[in-house]
């Protein structure tokens, strides 16, 4: 029996020797590991989780490094290396892949806002143009009124000549409005308020009496406390005039405008469809212009012929955020230093 007993327990102790060692060698697979302890144990009684048999003829240690080599020689570690190899190389490809899709994505940012300034340039050069043509138009000699709709269509901003009589019962107040004073613009360009003052520009019906048609005439700005027309009973003519004026063509509400206010005689914008409903009139409109200023009357020349012309700031804008992004770019995937 007592051979039995100790060949049962060396037997025993090589079995357990041999778990601890298979255990050490799966180390380096957590989820392996775990799933052999959950196992062997098990398997093997924990008495028996020892390194040496006492009275064995063989030491566990021995055996240890006997089944150490015996799982080294049957398992395949060298297709779980060769295997772990592939990932991590497919792993740093595709992380070369995806640096490879940022780095070509993120130059279109510099690439988008060089467009948009060179886009800018030609909108500039553009409106430059516009703006000398309007004023090379304002500057023409005046021609008498056309009263075809097509042929004023094509003389907006065109000086024009006409004699007649004004109608002043019939006066329009287009409001708030401020005065236009090129010099005074001038002055206060750039401030962030402006002295002047509110009022309104006074629309009259103007019977042309070489024509014989009644039209529009925007006499000029008057102050707020002007607006009443017995408060400036000396600037109301009623002689036959001829007066020279700029042709001016129908607006259309800009959002957040208010409406007409037709009943009030309170105007926003140039609806000559409906004026000429009011007064009676062909919806023509000329501005008068300087010239035709009598004292105590309206100031004329209220035609405004500058345009918005903020095309610098977006070349400035766009061309310095391309500089930016590029600098940028270029230290990271160019240079590889840190951004």
């Amino acid at each position: 029996m007592a051979p039995c007993l100790g060949s049962g327990l060396v037997q025993a102790g090589n079995r357990a020797s041999f778990a601890m060692s298979a255990l050490k060698l799966l180390l380096v697979n957590g989820g392996v590991k775990r799933f052999l302890l959950q196992n062997v144990r098990h398997m093997v009684p924990n008495s028996c989780f020892s390194t040496a048999i006492p009275g064995s003829p063989t030491t566990g240690l021995g055996l240890a490094g006997h089944n150490q080599r015996m799982l080294q020689r049957n398992l395949p570690w060298k297709g779980i290396r060769g295997r772990s190899s592939s990932v991590a190389g497919a792993q740093k490809a595709a992380e070369s892949q995806e640096d490879t899709l940022l780095k070509w994505f993120l130059l279109l940012i510099p690439a988008t806002t060089f467009g948009l300034g060179t886009w800018q340039v030609q909108r500039r050069r553009w409106k430059l143009k516009l703006i000398a043509d309007l004023e090379a138009r304002v500057r023409a000699e005046p021609i008498p009124l056309p009263t075809d709709p097509l042929e004023l269509k094509e003389l907006e901003y065109r000086p024009v000549k006409v004699r007649g009589r004004f109608d002043h019962s019939k006066e329009l107040y287009i409001q708030p409005r401020s005065l236009v004073d090129p010099e005074r613009e001038a002055r206060e360009a750039g401030k962030l308020a402006s002295s002047a003052d509110s009022g309104a520009n006074v629309i009259t019906p103007f019977y042309c009496t070489d024509l014989g048609v009644t039209i529009l005439v925007n006499r000029g700005f008057v102050p707020r406390k002007k607006l009443n027309p017995s408060t400036r009973s000396r600037g109301q003519i009623e002689d036959e005039v001829e007066l020279v004026g700029i042709v001016r063509l129908s607006e259309t509400r800009k959002p957040f405008v208010p409406q007409n206010d037709i009943e009030r005689n309170h105007w926003h914008y140039k609806d000559l469809e409906a004026m000429g409903r009011v007064t009676g009139a062909e919806p023509i409109l000329i501005d008068a212009n300087l010239k035709s200023t009598v004292p105590g009357g309206p100031i004329g020349g209220q035609t405004r012929v500058t345009l918005r012309n903020e095309h610098m700031q977006y070349i400035v804008t766009w061309y310095g955020l391309c500089a930016a992004t590029s600098y940028l770019w270029c230290k990271k995937f160019i240079m590889k230093l840190p951004v």
